[in-house]
């Protein structure tokens, strides 16, 4: 089996959907079709039990996942580190980050990158779903995530900045003629929901009650930053998000609001405690050091 068809395989495993996984990985369905049904000649039985309206594995292709997940990673992890290698790259820290304000925070990675130029830095955007799951399995060794965070088995570093809020809506909203809103004012609308957990760090993100004690409803699921200001563009709901979102996430459809009574949203570095490292340490001193120098409102 190539090593593009067992990533084919794997995506598949995952997404349980050609569409979705033919995007992720920039092929066509096709591709990915033609890629299965090699797959399962070879092996000689299905992988996936497929029907119009869903992609389910076989109790075969879940052993195979099972044993291709570690075998695939190994190999991969290989071909990068020798690929590093030969341009004088030693190791390389997996940062995790849940906002998008990677640009903001280049002070932190180009200090970490000048005091160890041996050492680089890999940075990605985890699914919501599941933003701890990738400490535990090894996927990435640091995550940016906001606070709190009481997780017995990980550990929560220095804070690398802390904004204050706004409210995304739609760009015709009837709010959209004020200058600012409460939190108040939220309870008055669906808000998007957000499939994550633990759910006290969701709640810290979302209040489910206002001050006064109503209910925030809970509006359409979204898994994604892109879902999330696509239902809000349709007006279906309205979302909270830290203010480096009207800069970064710019769209037609929707505008944002400062929400004034809310307090700022502090993001820090968290890894798992026992996977720390001279990395995790390096990169944990580098904001230390630089320290609150890019907090901002």
């Amino acid at each position: 089996m190539e090593l593009r068809d067992i990533e084919i395989f794997l995506v598949l495993a995952e997404e349980l959907h050609f569409g979705r996984t033919a995007a992720r990985l920039h092929v066509s369905q096709a591709r990915v079709s033609q890629a299965v049904k090699a797959q399962e000649r070879r092996i000689g039985a299905p992988l996936f039990d497929r029907t119009s309206r869903r992609v389910r594995l076989t109790s075969l292709g879940r052993q195979l996942r099972n044993d291709l997940r570690p075998v695939y990673a190994g190999l991969r992890d290989s071909l990068e580190r020798a690929r590093l290698a030969a341009q004088g790259i030693t190791a390389v820290l997996h940062i995790g980050m849940l906002p998008i304000n990677v640009h903001d925070l280049s002070p932190y990675w180009d200090t970490f990158r000048s005091r160890h130029p041996a050492w680089d830095l890999r940075i990605s955007h985890p699914a919501f779903a599941d933003l701890f799951g990738g400490l535990r399995r090894g996927e990435i060794d640091v995550l940016v995530a906001w606070l709190p965070i009481e997780e017995p088995d990980l550990t929560v570093g220095p804070i690398l900045f802390a904004e204050s809020r706004v409210l995304a809506i739609a760009a015709g909203h009837e709010l959209a003629e004020r200058t600012s809103v409460s939190l108040e004012t939220v309870g008055d609308f669906q808000h998007v929901d957000i499939e994550t957990k633990p759910d006290y760090w969701f709640e810290s993100y979302v209040p489910s009650h206002t001050r006064k004690g109503r209910v925030i409803e809970r509006g359409p699921l979204a898994r994604n930053t892109a879902e999330i200001l696509t239902w809000t563009g349709m007006g279906e709901a309205v979302a909270l998000f830290p203010s480096h979102m009207t800069r970064y996430w710019v769209r037609q459809d929707v505008a944002y609001l400062p929400v004034h009574d809310v307090e700022p949203l502090s993001y820090a570095l968290v890894w798992r405690s026992d996977t720390e490292n001279d990395l995790i340490r390096a990169l944990a001193r580098t904001v230390r050091d630089l320290g609150s120098h890019l907090t901002t409102s």
